[in-house]
């Protein structure tokens, strides 16, 4: 499940926009992708803390609670967020296989380096 948390306030012109925006580009997605996103919009005069953080930046999106923008929210780069976020979320399960796998090759890789350098210190430069 992906996160977006629109944080702005009534009557803001930006904030309208950056809803667009986000409302607009998810509806671009696949299926499978949009429903499985959840989109929340907060404003900062219901909650003293969102005002103290934002009140000069919104509109403000999160992603999964991590500050994506603000005052003005690019599609394009907010498309591509998503899209490595999903990336993220689909690899997931085989994360620790990968790293696993990753760790292995480095340590080989390693070996492969040192070996080199152990046969080339007999050889003038």
């Amino acid at each position: 499940m992906i996160t977006l948390t629109l944080i702005g306030k009534p009557d803001c012109h930006l904030c309208d926009v950056a809803s667009d925006v986000v409302d607009a580009v998810v509806a671009e997605l696949p299926d499978a992708l949009a429903e499985d996103m959840e989109i929340t919009e907060l404003s900062i005069l219901d909650d003293p803390a969102l005002y103290e953080k934002y009140w000069e930046k919104i509109p403000v999106l999160l992603i999964d609670g991590e500050l994506h923008g603000h005052w003005r929210i690019s599609p394009d780069r907010l498309r591509d967020a998503l899209a490595e976020k999903a990336a993220g979320t689909n690899d997931a399960a085989t994360s620790d296989d990968a790293a696993s796998s990753s760790e292995a090759g480095t340590a080989a890789a390693a070996a492969d380096l040192a070996e080199a350098e152990d046969s080339a210190e007999g050889e003038p430069r």
